[in-house]
């Protein structure tokens, strides 16, 4: 399913230019156009999903199948040692086009770059009984949606 007002979703029905760098059935990974570093790029799942949790089990692995496949490509192509891969799940989180989309950025020694621990930036102060609390909570849900998956 595509929607009419998505740019990701334009770009893979071709109505928008961009620089595609792979594409299968299921996924397209583009340059990034706004780029963080040389060889940004964006994948995608070609199916409009706007949040991870909603997609189904095949484009998942199609999408990191596809991260996994053209990783060292990138970083071959733009001499990076390395990369960060992330993914904003929601607008408060920074998504600004509402479709999945993981990012990766190759990074390099010396590049002013940050840990993915950079993001956020007032921490919470955490004790072990409160680490402990929140363990319990998301156990529960996970067990809730298992329940409600069978």
């Amino acid at each position: 399913m595509m929607r009419e007002d998505c740019v990701f979703c334009k770009i893979v029905k071709g109505e928008i230019p961009s620089y595609k760098l792979f594409e299968d059935g299921k996924t397209l990974a583009m340059l990034d156009r706004h780029p963080l570093t040389n060889g940004h790029t964006l994948v995608i799942p070609k199916t409009h999903t706007a949040r991870v949790e909603e997609l189904d089990s095949e484009d998942a692995k199609s999408l990191f199948a596809t991260v996994q496949r053209i990783i060292g490509p990138i970083l071959r192509s733009v001499d990076a040692e390395a990369s960060t891969i992330g993914i904003n799940d929601g607008p408060e989180a920074g998504q600004v086009v509402p479709h999945v989309h993981i990012h990766i950025v190759p990074r390099s020694g010396g590049d002013g770059g940050c840990t993915i621990h950079s993001i956020i930036g007032r921490r919470p102060s955490i004790d072990d009984r409160s680490v402990s609390d929140v363990a319990e909570r998301i156990q529960s849900e996970i067990s809730k949606t298992s329940q409600d998956a069978t």
